[in-house]
């Protein structure tokens, strides 16, 4: 039994590779490395730093001292969420690991991605509120385009840096866009690292995650009761504190499974879409009014 367990668990590296295939937020990720493990479950350690700005420079004295802090900031991962399966036991062990494989592939491109997605949007725009966000109705290609540059406007004269901006945009007003007769208008999406499609299930401004008991045993989400639906988002990457851990999967064997005859594979995902408090210039949202 423990190389069955084995075996199973050379399908984690996989499941970042499915992550980073299907999630159209992944682009966002911040570097790994930068962060630490908190002192308690869930929390994140994160690098701020802040400095001094120039002051006058005197022939006779000099410089004027300046301080320069690097303080660890500890944030509470605010995305917490799992499952377990059972699969049938099998004749071998390696249709077990490859159950496990094709299962939790599946699942994440089907359930874990699009809510992972959908959240971060939501959590993005209840960061920035009501300052970074219009509530607008676009119906033309020149309507979004306006709405583009208004966005891209406003980020420029708040000096965010120009590199590392992403356009998040449902597919019919990208589609109005590219049918555009003119080539000048569709040129602001070149302002852009990159212009992904949000198909509308995944972009609303709050959603509800539901837990997976009683009423609510399907789990996943749904859009939150008051909530929008958005139009475009404009995102510099530099703004977020974006990172994600897959924990190693729980599994246990059919000897050891006191309901079934079947091997249980726990999934669990740990974490975190927040916004830096002096970054929040960072996102621009364009959204319907709310229904």
């Amino acid at each position: 039994m423990p190389n069955t367990i084995e075996l199973a668990k050379t399908y984690v590296p996989l499941l970042d590779e499915v992550y980073k295939n299907e999630s159209l937020t992944a682009v966002l990720d911040g570097d790994n490395t930068l962060v630490r493990q908190g002192a308690n479950a869930g929390e994140l350690i994160i690098p701020k730093m802040d400095m001094s700005g120039l002051g006058e420079y005197s022939r006779s004295s000099g410089y004027v001292d300046g301080d320069v802090s690097l303080t660890n900031e500890t944030v509470q991962c605010n995305f917490d969420r799992g499952r377990r399966f059972t699969v049938d036991s099998m004749d071998d062990m390696e249709t077990a690991g490859i159950a496990f494989g094709r299962l939790s592939g599946e699942f994440i491109r089907t359930k874990v991605v699009p809510e992972l997605d959908a959240f971060r949007f939501a959590a993005y725009c209840k960061a920035v509120g009501s300052s970074g966000c219009t509530a607008e109705t676009l119906t033309t290609g020149p309507e979004v385009i306006a709405a583009i540059r208004r966005l891209t406007t406003k980020m420029d004269e708040a000096e965010v840096p120009a590199n590392d901006r992403y356009l998040f945009i449902t597919p019919t007003l990208l589609g109005l866009v590219q049918d555009m007769e003119t080539n000048k208008s569709r040129e602001v999406l070149d302002n852009f690292a990159a212009v992904i499609k949000v198909p509308q299930g995944r972009f609303y401004t709050a959603i509800k995650q539901l837990t997976g008991k009683d009423g609510e045993s399907k789990g996943g989400y749904a859009k939150a009761e008051g909530a929008a639906d958005i139009n475009l988002m404009a995102v510099h990457k530099g703004a977020l504190i974006q990172f994600e851990k897959h924990a190693a999967p729980k599994i246990i064997t059919p000897d050891n499974n006191p309901n079934s005859d079947g091997y249980l594979f726990g999934y669990r995902l740990l974490t975190i879409a927040e916004v830096y408090e002096n970054k929040l210039a960072g996102i621009e949202v364009s959204h319907k009014p709310a229904v």
